[in-house]
């Protein structure tokens, strides 16, 4: 695929963190580059403090870049303006990691739903109230539940009202950061089975960030891996999950756990052994 035919497109981008007069600079984003094209999704994988969040953020506009650039459609949104930006929250939307955390416990969730609605569209009370009925449903719940509070509803379903938040405004692109590591094993899959169902009814692309391998060799066309904030290795998801070249990949698959723990244990020697010879 050439240039120009990404809906998102990464090139070198830069991200320093601890600006001061008394503190250098620490780059938690060292030119990394990624495309997604439209309905793909890719995974952005790496251990804790990798810098995965970071680029995530400074896609989303919530953390500026020292350098690089990040385009969208075609166009350069790497130090968009606070009015562009929040324009952008029509195609650009995100679902976060804590389902506990990311969800206004002062309002229904109708409330929450309709917000981003209202703030793109300015739509009328009837109109809202049948896109919220829509999105419920496109993530499994139903219309009754609208007029209660999230604590009134388990990890998972809070997690689906995240994505169902996200998709009001009918996205291009859905930044889902660590979106399953919150939840227990069974609720995991039903959400990754949500939203790949969402990806072929829509069309919309996901940057999908998790530091789980296993986990997305169910949903990503392809991986970035990232390792203290730059890319080490990148393919297909079979490629890097069959095949992995660099050892700090074998060792991220080797911590993903299996149900057998013989298999476990087989897996991580092979890969330390593979990783040493390296």
């Amino acid at each position: 695929m050439t240039h120009g035919q990404f809906l998102l497109e990464v090139r070198d981008l830069v991200v320093h963190y601890g600006h001061g007069r008394r503190r250098a600079p620490t780059t938690a984003v060292d030119e990394v580059s990624l495309c997604i094209a439209a309905g793909q999704t890719v995974a952005l994988v790496g251990a804790s403090g990798s810098g995965k969040s970071t680029v995530g953020n400074a896609v989303l506009g919530l953390t500026p870049a020292a350098s690089g650039t990040v385009t969208f459609a075609g166009e350069d949104i790497t130090h968009a303006p606070p009015g562009r930006r929040r324009a952008l929250t029509r195609d650009i939307q995100a679902v976060f990691q804590d389902p506990y955390g990311s969800l206004n416990p002062s309002r229904t969730i109708r409330q929450t739903l309709v917000e981003p609605l209202l703030a793109h569209r300015g739509v009328e009370p009837v109109p809202a109230r049948a896109a919220v009925s829509e999105a419920l449903r496109s993530v499994g719940l139903t219309e009754d539940v609208a007029d209660r509070y999230p604590a009134e509803f388990s990890g998972g379903q809070r997690q689906r009202v995240a994505i169902a938040r996200a998709l009001m405004v009918r996205p291009r692109l859905i930044v889902c950061d660590e979106p399953t590591s919150a939840l227990d094993l069974s609720i995991q899959a039903q959400v990754l089975n949500l939203l790949r169902q969402l990806q072929r009814d829509r069309g919309v692309s996901y940057l999908f960030i998790t530091h789980d391998l296993a986990i997305v060799r169910h949903i990503a066309h392809r991986i970035v891996v990232l390792r203290r904030g730059r890319v080490v290795e990148t393919g297909t998801t079979g490629q890097v999950c069959e095949a992995p070249e660099h050892p700090y990949t074998r060792a991220l698959l080797a911590a993903a756990p299996v149900p057998d723990p013989v298999a476990q244990r087989a897996r991580r020697e092979a890969y330390e052994a593979a990783a040493v010879q390296r």
